[in-house]
């Protein structure tokens, strides 16, 4: 477990410094523009890297040795982040450039997260996926949302050289962590399908793009989890793209003070972090499927809150719920998605589930900015909402709890022999 706890040191500093910009950057963008379009491009550019990068990628993290990429990842991270405090420094951040500081940004954040999400099954036993995954998600709202985001705004208010310099001091300390997360033999993975390293000739990276792809459309959990998270990740990005528009300013229903947002952010934290320390052998007794689509339907629905009772003890007893519902569903959809993936391709179908999952909130996010802009917040908060209730009535019609063990059996190959009657359950 040490190299575990050395990556979970590594995620829980690294997502310190993603809260504290996470926390700033709708802050700094509303100082620059008050563009429902223009502000909700700031959101498009983070994810738009998935979109167009996440498939190669991919093929990148399932060839090569996935500590080494996302250490290397964060140290490209750190020097933009070190251009980004220069701009700030002689004042020319503009609303376009920093629109491009976040698309490079996200550059990273694809690698990064791709290779780290492939390792953890290299890094603890089968059978405590869901627990370590527990403890990763929840370090990442704990130090991000808790955090990492109320620090941000009130480093807003010295300036946004602050928020950027802060998490570029924070990078240096988690670059120079993850250089211990080492063993002899490196973290490659066994190789799967093409990506074989004994085959008589070199693969090529389309090659290996596509029978990521194919796998991917092939697989009976994999292909509905991926179009599900894709289409809920859609509306969510649409709706909270231009949310800070909702609650602060004068001109807001809410009129919370800038600073104040972040802090709207602590009570999706706290929920988050009472799931992810709940004991997971009770997923065993509800089943894992059932209670992973009652919370995308519970999320759903909460989506209304804002606009039935816009008030902050509302909104924030809401977001409650929302963050324990969230955590558990993730968590049980990524200890789904490693169980019943050969590991030679979680950085492949990583790849080409998020460029959908991900990829669509690049597109979600103008697609806010352009309803609100014509028809006003409360119809697009309204009908996003009604969009995700949609999304999770359809998924719970797609996969089942027979489904994903029947997947799991068909990964584990020899192995499933002497587990088959155990993980037989419906």
């Amino acid at each position: 477990m040490r190299l575990f706890r050395i990556h979970l040191a590594g995620v829980a500093g690294s997502n310190l410094a993603d809260g504290l910009l996470a926390g700033a950057l709708p802050l700094i963008a509303i100082t620059l523009t008050r563009d429902p379009l223009l502000i909700s491009l700031v959101t498009a550019a983070f994810w738009t890297p998935w979109l167009l990068t996440a498939l190669l990628v991919g093929v990148v993290v399932d060839r090569g040795d996935r500590a080494l990429i996302r250490r290397r990842a964060l140290a490209g991270r750190l020097a933009l982040l070190l251009a980004a405090l220069g701009l700030a420094a002689v004042d020319a951040v503009t609303i376009e450039v920093l629109v491009v500081l976040v698309l490079l940004y996200a550059v990273t954040e694809v690698f990064s997260d791709l290779a780290a999400g492939a390792l953890v099954p290299q890094l603890v036993e089968r059978d405590d996926l869901p627990t370590a995954n527990g403890r990763i998600m929840g370090t990442e709202r704990l130090m991000q949302e808790f955090v990492g985001a109320p620090l941000g705004g009130v480093l807003v208010a010295l300036g946004s050289a602050w928020v950027f310099g802060a998490s570029a001091g924070l990078l240096v300390v988690v670059v120079l962590l993850l250089a211990r997360l080492r063993r002899p033999e490196g973290f490659r993975a066994a190789p799967e399908g093409t990506s074989a390293p004994h085959a008589a000739t070199p693969v090529r990276v389309t090659a290996d793009i596509a029978y990521g792809l194919r796998a991917l459309l092939a697989h009976p959990v994999v292909r509905p989890l991926t179009i599900g998270a894709g289409l809920t990740n859609l509306v969510n990005t649409a709706y909270f793209a231009v949310f800070v528009l909702w609650v602060v300013g004068p001109q807001s229903q809410v009129g919370l003070e800038p600073w104040q947002f972040p802090l709207l952010l602590i009570p999706v934290t706290a929920g988050a972090l009472v799931a992810s320390v709940l004991p997971t052998r009770w997923l065993g007794r509800l089943g894992e499927v059932r209670v992973a689509l009652g919370s995308w339907l519970v999320n759903a629905l909460l989506l209304l809150v804002p606009v039935l009772a816009p008030t902050w003890p509302a909104i924030a007893a809401a977001f409650v719920v929302v963050g324990f519902t969230n955590m558990v569903g993730n968590v049980i959809w990524m200890s789904i998605r490693q169980r019943v993936v050969p590991a030679g391709l979680l950085g492949r179908i990583g790849g080409a589930s998020r460029t959908v999952s991900f990829g669509t909130m690049a597109l979600g996010a103008p697609l806010g900015g352009l309803i609100a802009a014509q028809w006003g917040l409360p119809a697009l908060f309204v009908g996003m909402s009604v969009g995700a209730v949609l999304v999770a009535l359809w998924l719970a019609t797609q996969v089942d709890q027979a489904t994903v063990d029947a997947a799991e059996l068909r990964t584990l190959g020899p192995r499933a022999s002497a587990t088959a009657p155990a993980s037989a359950t419906g």
